[in-house]
C-alpha cells in the first residue's frame, strides 16, 4: 500500500506542472503577439536562468516522457463515460473549498452554489460521478485562495518554475498550500484524494494533446507559458473583466506599431 500511494503521488506531482498549467498556455494562443508587447508589464521573473532550465526539464524530460505518454494510454483505454464520472467526482471534493474562497471574497450567492453543488451531487450524484446540480441549473464556481489573495490586494511576488510543479508564483504556492487544508480532503484517505488529483491532472492534460502546436508556433516556448499564466491569473482573479481592457490596449499598441512601422516603408 506505502508503495502504491508513492507511486500516485509521484505521478500527481509531476503530472501536475505539466497537464494543469498548460491550459493557460491554451487559452493565450490566439493572440501570441500581446504577451510579447506585454512581456516586461507587470512580469516579475528575477529568477528567469533558473526557471528555464526548470521549464526545460519539465517541457522535455518528464512531460515528453511521462506525462503525454500517460495521457495517450488514458485516453485510448478509458471509455468517455468513465472518465466523466471519474472527473465529476474528482471536482466535487473541491466543491467545499470553492464555496469559502468565494465567501472569502465577498460572493456569498456563488459560495451557496458551491455548497448546494456538493449536497446535490454527493448524495443524488452518487459521492459526485452524476453532475445532476450542472443538469438543474446550478454550475460550478471554481476559486481558489489564490484567487482570495489577488483579491484582498497581495501581489503575486516572483514568477517560479517549479520543478515538476510548473509555473507558479510565491502567492500561487501559498494559495495551493491553504487549499489542501479545506475539508473534505482533510478527512478523505491519500490514496482517494491522489487518485482524484491524478485523474483531474490527466483529463487537463488529454484536452490539449491537439493544441500542443499553438506552444511549439511560439517564439519562445518560456516567455509563451510565463507570460499567459500571468495573464491568466490576472483574468481569473477579476473574474474575467480585464479581458475587453487589456484587448483593446493590445490592439491600440498594435495600430500605433503599425503607423510607426509605415514611417520607414520607403526607406531602403
Amino acid at each position: 500500500m506505502k508503495v502504491s500511494n508513492a507511486l500516485l503521488l509521484l505521478i500527481a506531482v509531476m503530472v501536475s506542472g505539466c497537464a494543469a498549467n498548460p491550459q493557460a498556455q491554451v487559452e493565450s494562443a490566439s493572440n501570441e503577439s500581446a504577451q510579447y508587447v506585454q512581456e516586461d508589464e507587470g512580469v516579475s521573473d528575477p529568477f528567469e536562468p533558473i526557471n528555464r532550465v526548470m521549464w526545460d526539464f519539465n517541457r522535455n524530460v518528464l512531460d515528453r516522457f511521462l506525462v503525454k505518454p500517460a495521457t495517450q494510454v488514458y485516453v485510448a483505454v478509458m471509455p468517455q463515460p468513465v472518465r466523466t464520472g471519474l472527473l465529476n467526482a474528482s471536482e466535487n471534493i473541491a466543491e467545499p473549498a470553492n464555496a469559502i474562497n468565494n465567501l472569502l471574497q465577498g460572493k456569498p450567492t456563488e459560495s451557496f452554489a458551491s455548497t448546494s453543488r456538493f449536497l446535490i451531487n454527493t448524495t443524488v450524484g452518487v459521492l459526485g460521478i452524476f453532475d445532476v446540480a450542472e443538469s438543474m441549473g446550478v454550475p460550478r464556481q471554481e476559486e481558489d485562495f489564490n484567487q482570495v489573495l489577488g483579491v484582498w490586494g497581495f501581489g503575486t511576488g516572483p514568477y517560479l518554475m517549479l520543478p515538476a510543479l510548473g509555473p507558479s508564483d510565491v502567492r500561487d504556492f501559498v494559495g495551493t498550500y491553504v487549499d489542501r487544508f479545506y475539508w473534505p480532503e482533510t478527512v478523505l484517505e491519500d490514496p482517494y484524494t491522489i487518485s482524484a488529483a491524478v485523474v483531474g491532472l490527466l483529463e487537463t492534460r488529454a484536452t490539449l494533446l491537439d493544441q500542443e502546436a499553438n506552444l511549439e508556433r511560439s517564439l519562445d516556448e518560456y516567455l509563451f507559458v510565463r507570460d499567459a499564466y500571468f495573464q491568466r491569473v490576472a483574468f481569473e482573479v477579476s473574474d474575467g473583466e480585464i479581458t475587453e481592457r487589456s484587448q483593446e490596449e493590445i490592439e491600440q499598441e498594435a495600430d500605433d506599431f503599425e503607423d510607426f512601422e509605415s514611417l520607414f516603408e520607403d526607406i531602403p
